[in-house]
């Protein structure tokens, strides 16, 4: 497979939209999770990531100026039972409720479907990082843009000491958007600490379209997290 620089990738697609890279630190410590949104229009870009107690949420920063919050507010990050859920959508809180009931993250994504969002029809990307730092990745995404059929994609990594998995909605800019090709890219991960990786990732976004940013470690000794939220609407 071939090998990513994250940073690199980043700058070289103006319009990845929305990304989760999730892998663990080169010293095997912590376990890496990080998750961007970007957005086009003003409702898109209306948003800020917030803090809540087991994870995060998006919100409107000017209530004023939001159109349909339907697509755009949810829970990108939640937790249960030493679990990290992290998504582009609602199907945070699917997988949440789905573990609640003893079910796994791939049982309760079987449920769901890409956005209704035409003509994007927009991938629903989701990640799961387990208590011991290995992790599932998922993506549902339309066949070749037909509203009526979908494919449902599921990938388990053995976390792998300075390796990571990158996966993103769209392939680039465009009308309507590319969605997402192939596996999740595979990058190196270097012993940052979470500043050093959101500043890292955070330079490397587009700066006329990217909107938020969060990136956590967890130590995967100890399961302590240091969380790090960047928002272009402060």
């Amino acid at each position: 497979m071939k090998l990513i620089d994250i940073a690199q990738t980043l700058r070289d697609n103006a319009y990845p939209g929305r990304g989760i890279l999730i892998g663990k630190s080169a010293d095997a410590a912590r376990a890496v999770i990080a998750y961007f949104i970007m957005g086009r229009s003003v409702n898109s870009r209306n948003r800020v990531f917030v803090p809540t107690e087991d994870g995060i949420r998006t919100e409107a920063f000017d209530p004023s100026k939001m159109v349909d919050p339907s697509l755009i507010i949810y829970h990108p990050v939640r937790t249960w039972e030493g679990k990290t859920i992290v998504t582009n959508g609602d199907q945070t809180d699917t997988i949440w409720e789905g573990m609640k009931e003893g079910k796994c993250y791939r049982h309760s994504l079987l449920t769901r479907t890409f956005e209704p969002d035409a003509p994007n029809f927009t991938p629903r990307i989701s990640g799961v990082v387990k208590p011991n730092g290995d992790y599932n990745l998922s993506i549902l995404k339309s066949f070749d843009g037909d509203p009526d059929f979908a494919c449902k994609y599921f990938f388990e990594y053995n976390a792998k000491p300075g390796f990571g998995h990158f996966l993103h909605t769209y392939m680039g800019d465009g009308n309507p958007l590319p969605s997402f090709e192939g596996e999740p890219e595979l990058c190196i991960l270097p012993c940052d600490t979470a500043a050093e990786l959101a500043d890292r990732l955070w330079s490397s976004l587009n700066s006329d379209n990217k909107v938020s940013l969060f990136v956590r470690t967890i130590d995967l000794s100890t399961g302590e997290t240091v969380d790090v939220i960047k928002n272009v609407n402060q």
